[in-house]
């Protein structure tokens, strides 16, 4: 159940990411929403880690779009020049 809560999160913070930080995207909504759900993973494993969340606890909303919009980031500047060669 815990993963299930994870993508649902995970596909809400994809879209506030976008809204967050708006402009072109190179991969569009779906790969907007696939950095949500990561970044909600990663706001997960890294809450854990620094002992944040407890073990029946998920990340919280806030943490899940902060990695959802760093996530975004490095996946807007690998892109760019990818696409600038």
């Amino acid at each position: 159940m815990h993963i299930i809560w994870v993508l649902l999160i995970g596909l809400i913070v994809g879209a506030l990411a976008k809204l967050v930080m708006p402009g072109k995207d190179p991969g569009g909504v779906i790969i907007t929403i696939a950095l949500g759900i990561a970044g909600s993973f990663v706001a997960d494993l890294i809450g854990r880690s620094a002992g944040w969340y407890q073990p029946n606890e998920g990340a919280g909303f806030i943490a899940s779009i902060v990695g959802a919009v760093v996530l975004l980031v490095g996946y807007r500047a690998i892109v760019s020049r990818r696409v600038a060669r």
